[in-house]
């Protein structure tokens, strides 16, 4: 099976089309190849090769990203996102790298975290596919029973690719979607999408190339100089995912009309939501610990953000709103693999925990708001996100007391005297054009 990117462009929308039968009979004989190529897989419960074969050739061989005028532009840009954002907090700048991306170079960078999230739940479908079908079922599917797992990995494949291709061709830059999809400190911004995000704002270019650019040089300096956060965040999915449990009711109903011998049938049915989980009480909670991590993620950065356009970017203010309304209601892409997997990949309280973020901010300065960083235990809970300035008179009592240096408890950071965005010694520039 040819797995190159790019090499799925000639065939039809529906990536098993031909395996369906949408081709004509002079297609035959390539139908069986490939149909004995797709079976052929043996690398787990999701057939990655047809996930991404379907996802990239779903995408443009090439866009924006790919040009010499864009990287240059995305590393000025990232370049003084940081010059900005050095004199609102003491978590340093992260020096590992900077691009622009296609989105394909988007897809191909991240496919391998997508991989741990994704496999638990298709895991769970595989095996449970065989063991829910009915015997009349199994009856008619005579030789075709023993492929049902074979075939779960082919439809995971299918429905996994199109959902990603989406994502790819929606997200902004590497951290949009607030998961740690690389490695730390890689900053990578996704420009044909961020121009056509742009596009449909007032808002000069080069601004919202900027303001782009800020959040992710925020995401990455946390990510790179909080040494716990990404395991965190992981190990929270990981945990969500240990808890998942397939509707097994939902899938024994699914499979009881489901007739072997009309592929295209089974094919709708196996890739029209009938994968989707069924919530439990330690799914529920594990879900609620990572949407809230997630939400102390992204409102940190808002407020961060915030600070840092302030003064430079006239619309900083109709952006914020923009990315807080376009982060709260996510996109086609995320609700498609919201059903597939059962995660959503947005934070629901994003603004509660911007407020938060702010209000320690204003008791206790950035120091403070920094320093709840050190350590996971320091975290506000889902419960602090409903009363944000009793938070942080309370946080202020327990912990900067104490009089510690929170700046010197991560290796590596560096704690600037706080500079006034105003003043002198805070770099000037326009925005790029």
């Amino acid at each position: 099976m040819n797995t190159t990117p790019g090499a799925g462009n000639e065939e039809p929308d529906n990536p098993l089309a031909f395996l369906f039968g949408a081709g004509g009979p002079g297609d035959l004989s390539a139908a069986l190849h490939q149909f004995a190529d797709l079976l052929s897989w043996s690398g787990g419960p999701v057939n990655w090769d047809l996930a991404r074969k379907t996802a990239f050739g779903a995408l443009p061989e090439t866009d924006a990203g790919g040009t010499t005028t864009a990287s240059t532009q995305a590393t000025d840009a990232l370049r003084l996102a940081d010059l900005w954002l050095d004199p609102v907090t003491i978590i340093p700048a992260a020096a590992a790298g900077s691009a622009a991306w296609t989105q394909r170079r988007w897809l191909e960078s991240t496919l391998p975290v997508w991989q741990e999230l994704v496999e638990p739940i298709a895991t769970r479908v595989v095996e449970a596919m065989n063991d829910v079908m009915p015997a009349e079922a199994q009856a008619i599917a005579g030789p075709l029973g023993g492929m049902m797992k074979q075939m779960g990995g082919v439809m995971f494949g299918a429905q996994i690719g199109q959902a990603l291709a989406s994502l790819a061709g929606d997200v902004l830059s590497s951290s949009d979607i607030g998961l740690p999809l690389l490695p730390n400190g890689h900053a990578a911004l996704v420009t044909a999408n961020i121009d056509a995000f742009g596009a449909g704002l007032d808002v000069p270019a080069g601004e919202v190339l900027l303001y782009v650019a800020l959040r992710e040089a925020a995401h990455q300096r946390l990510f790179a100089h909080v040494p716990w956060l990404r395991l965190h965040v992981i190990d929270l999915v990981a945990e969500y995912a240990r808890g998942i449990q397939i509707d097994m009711s939902g899938l024994e109903a699914a499979m009881a009309d489901l007739d072997p011998s009309d592929p295209e049938a089974m094919q709708q049915a196996l890739t029209g939501g009938m994968f989707a989980p069924h919530d439990t009480p330690a799914q529920t909670a594990a879900l609620d610990r990572l949407e809230t991590n997630l939400a102390l993620v992204a409102g940190w950065v808002d407020d961060v953000v915030d600070a840092a356009a302030a003064g430079h970017l006239p619309a900083s203010a109709a952006l914020r709103e923009t990315m807080r309304r376009r982060r709260a209601e996510g996109g086609p892409a995320e609700q498609t693999f919201a059903t597939l997997v059962g995660l959503e990949l947005r934070p629901r309280r994003l603004r509660d925990a911007a407020a938060l973020w702010g209000a320690v901010r204003h008791q206790h300065g950035m120091d403070g708001r920094d320093g709840l960083w050190v350590h996971p235990d320091l975290l506000p809970s889902a419960a602090d996100l409903d009363d944000p300035i009793g938070f942080a008179e309370r946080v202020g009592q327990a912990t900067w007391d104490t009089g510690a240096d929170w700046s010197q408890s991560m290796p590596g950071w560096d704690s600037p005297a706080p500079r006034d965005p105003g003043s002198p010694e805070t770099p000037e520039a326009e925005p790029p054009a």
